[in-house]
């Protein structure tokens, strides 16, 4: 039941990193690269095609916020009712490392993918500029794109951690069964003198 478990998790861990990145690349590509600019008497009103960008950046926030619950959880998660301390998990060095880096990595991703969907709301939903030589911009170009590729990164930081975890766990366990076997024969032998 473990290995099914472990893949469960893992294999969702994979599909919400994947999700974010298609996504937000998307977006990117179906994002305007500016609107029409329509020129009143003292005012200037933008319009911008429907396009989908800002639906898909939440989408891609979330299911980036999404893989890295279902991440976190995989290494915290009591495989088949064995739960590991924290202070073991994380008394291996390059497990600590990759756990970190992969929060910071998904922060960032997460960040500049709000930042980029903010951004663009913004933009529809401020569309009336007393400048009249305003140009109706939209977003930067590839701030969605690069939101993409950080949020599957910290989907593969993820997933390393998840198979760093699995090596802990082996041999948290195998250290629990040779100490468990060394303390039972010694205090077998012990009661026998007696």
């Amino acid at each position: 039941m473990a290995l099914r478990q472990s893949t469960q998790l893992g294999a969702a861990t994979a599909f919400f990193g994947v999700l974010s990145f298609v996504l937000a690349i998307v977006a990117e590509l179906k994002k305007p690269p500016y609107g029409t600019p329509i020129r009143g008497a003292d005012v200037v009103v933008c319009r911008f095609p429907p396009d989908p960008t800002v639906a898909l950046g939440v989408l891609s926030a979330l299911a980036a916020a999404c893989c890295a619950g279902i991440g976190a959880v995989s290494v915290f998660f009591p495989y088949n009712g064995r739960p590991i301390p924290r202070k073991a998990l994380f008394g291996y060095t390059l497990l600590h490392v990759f756990f970190h880096l992969a929060i910071g990595i998904t922060v960032t991703g997460v960040a500049m993918t709000v930042w980029a969907t903010a951004t663009e709301a913004v933009h529809h939903v401020r569309n009336v500029h007393r400048d009249l030589s305003y140009a109706c911009p939209t977003a930067k170009t590839g701030m969605f794109g690069g939101a993409a590729f950080v949020n599957l990164d910290a989907s593969l930081f993820w997933l390393v951690c998840f198979m760093l975890v699995g090596n802990v766990r082996d041999d948290y366990f195998d250290d629990q069964e040779q100490g468990g076997e060394a303390r039972g024969g010694g205090g077998s032998a012990g009661h026998e003198e007696k």
